[in-house]
């Protein structure tokens, strides 16, 4: 008797057959995989959690963060150059209302041929500042103006655009451009941790250019180029920060930790995927669970690792 013949003397439709068949194998198929025990999943869970952070750690230095640096600095360019053409670009701590510059506002160009540094330079030294550019020191004077001017700029990540300071030599030229002018300084040399501070320049005013020494993402220390003034230096007014009211957060070598709440929740964010991805490969298959899980897998783990290179050295 033929399984249609059998389908009809019962008196059972063929789609329902075929539907109860179709059960019948999805019960088997769950039948034959196992349970799933919550050590295994945390441990599975884990190791995602591990992977996506390092693989987005990775990715964020070495690559995006060259791209943001880029569009960044396109950005800070336009803005600045309209600065300069209307008249309204910063000429010291405080803006046109008498208050404080805000953190990022772009206040000099800055340009040294020998090592192909063309960077505006942005108010603050945080690490969140860095990321676009170089940043100047707070509690210092704007470059140009008497006194010591300290810009600080990242060795590898975010462009490195302060990565080859080390081969600037004596007689080496840097221009700086502000809202007061155009400023020409001659490099007096390069200096390490331990390194005998130069005396005090002729014309009393000195740039100091400073970032991380040692390989590359791996600082080992501060590296610090003086260079002093051609000519006359202009009069500016007085920084209101001073060095023992700069937060930590703007010194060399510190990292921000003021927005540590922000990686918690996009902890929570990958550790939450990681789980549901565990789930997923158990209960799809592993190919169905990838393809659905890793494009917001890979969105968080970068959210993610933006957060934590904030908490890293911001001459990094």
């Amino acid at each position: 008797m033929t399984s249609a013949a059998a389908v009809r003397r019962s008196g059972i439709s063929a789609p329902t057959a075929a539907a109860r068949r179709r059960r019948a194998a999805r019960a088997q198929l769950q039948r034959a995989v196992p349970p799933l025990s919550s050590r295994t999943q945390v441990v599975r869970s884990a190791l995602v959690v591990v992977c996506a952070m390092s693989a987005s750690l990775v990715l964020h230095l070495v690559v995006l963060s060259s791209l943001q640096h880029t569009a960044a600095q396109d950005r800070l360019f336009a803005r600045y150059r309209l600065d300069l053409t209307v008249g309204v670009a910063p000429t010291g701590p405080v803006d046109e209302n008498g208050r404080e510059l805000a953190i990022g506002t772009p206040i000099a160009y800055i340009q040294i041929p020998l090592i192909g540094v063309d960077e505006v330079v942005s108010e603050g030294t945080t690490s969140g500042v860095l990321f676009d550019g170089p940043g100047h020191r707070r509690d210092t004077p704007l470059p140009g103006q008497y006194g010591t001017s300290i810009i600080l700029g990242r060795q590898a990540a975010y462009g490195g655009p302060f990565g080859d300071l080390a081969d600037l030599a004596a007689g080496d030229d840097i221009k700086v451009t502000t809202g007061q002018g155009t400023f020409e300084y001659k490099v007096r040399g390069v200096r390490r941790e331990g390194d005998l501070v130069p005396p005090p320049p002729a014309t009393r005013s000195r740039l100091i250019l400073v970032t991380a020494a040692g390989t590359s993402f791996v600082p080992n220390g501060v590296l610090r180029v003086d260079a002093d003034l051609v000519g006359n230096p202009v009069v500016g007014q007085a920084p209101v920060r001073t060095a023992a009211n700069l937060p930590v957060e703007e010194r060399s070598m510190k990292g921000d930790s003021r927005s540590v709440w922000v990686l918690a929740l996009w902890l929570q964010a990958l550790i939450g995927l990681s789980f549901l991805l565990v789930w997923a490969w158990h209960r799809w298959g592993r190919a169905q669970a990838w393809i659905v899980l890793t494009p917001p897998l890979i969105f968080v783990g970068l959210a993610a690792s933006g957060e934590v290179v904030r908490l890293l050295p911001n001459l990094m």
